[in-house]
């Protein structure tokens, strides 16, 4: 008998890709969204929603009674409203909604919660799952005490719940407003003055292909074990300016730049080896194909 599974935020990048990967011979996939503009995959049912309405998750959970929850939804105030209490208020209730409801209707349901590596108080050294976590933000603020009530609920109630920690991760469907899309658009559009601007910046990060962290996921979907978190991250730090030097020269972009040296700079990496270990996870891509996939994309 096929298992049951609920993606919220089921249009977004990591969303799209789960219910690629997802044996659709042994799961029913249903995507929740607020998105009326959606691309749909085949043997996926789309489901319309608003997580603020709990009664409405109420019904919708009772009726598909879901195995697993991936928690990947996060909503935004607008650019106008700019309002940090509001996003905390309405992701945290958002968060505790889904949990609650999805106890609901099956008290032994797999809660995946999808948080960030901004959580972590350091912001230049090698993280594990226990390094110090701090709220710096209404976003990890969102993130931090959503994870917190939930262990609490895990401990009270012996339930299944796995923290996914993700640190930056792209692909063909990121959004253009982030900073690989941003660049790759760039780089097609000759504009210098953006690519000068982040080369100077000389950023570095914990980057990964997206479809190696969505594998990460579903390995914790198909896994029986019931830890609290994992990290999941390439593992090591990898320049922008590397990225934007390695697409140039592999479509032989003509563009007039220099980038004499890249120095190494301290940032955040995610130290994946207890995600690789449990879960027998492995890495099948990098950022430089998803670089490479953002370019030849329509």
């Amino acid at each position: 008998m096929k298992k049951n599974i609920i993606i919220t935020g089921g249009n977004g990048q990591d969303g799209r890709i789960l219910s690629r990967l997802i044996d659709k011979n042994k799961f029913k996939v249903y995507s929740f969204h607020n998105n009326k503009i959606i691309h749909k995959i085949n043997k996926v049912t789309y489901i319309y929603q608003n997580l603020l309405l709990k009664k409405n998750l109420d019904f919708f959970f009772e009726k598909i009674k879901p195995d697993f929850i991936i928690h990947l939804a996060a909503y935004n105030p607008s650019i106008k409203e700019n309002n940090d209490k509001k996003f905390y208020y309405v992701n945290f209730k958002a968060t505790k909604n889904i949990f609650l409801s999805s106890i609901k209707s099956n008290k032994k349901v797999k809660f995946i919660f999808c948080s960030s590596s901004q959580i972590f108080k350091s912001k230049k050294k090698i993280v594990t799952e226990t390094s110090r976590k701090e709220i710096s933000s209404a976003y990890t603020k969102f993130r931090i005490e959503s994870d917190k009530l939930m262990l609490q609920f895990k401990k009270k109630y012996k339930l299944k719940y796995t923290a996914a920690i993700l640190f930056n991760h792209d692909s063909l469907f990121r959004k253009k407003k982030f900073l690989i899309p941003r660049i790759i658009k760039a780089i097609k559009n000759k504009n210098y003055l953006f690519i000068n601007h982040i080369i100077k910046s000389n950023i570095w990060a914990d980057f990964s292909h997206a479809e190696d962290i969505c594998n990460g996921i579903y390995k914790i979907i198909n896994s029986k074990t019931n830890y609290d978190s994992f990290i999941l991250s390439s593992g090591k730090s990898t320049s922008v300016n590397q990225i934007i030097l390695h697409i140039i020269r592999k479509y032989h972009c003509k563009l007039n730049i220099s980038i004499k040296r890249i120095k190494k700079k301290k940032t955040l990496i995610g130290d994946n080896n207890f995600a690789k270990k449990i879960l027998n996870w492995k890495h099948k891509k990098n950022i430089f194909i998803a670089a490479e996939e953002i370019y030849t994309s329509k």
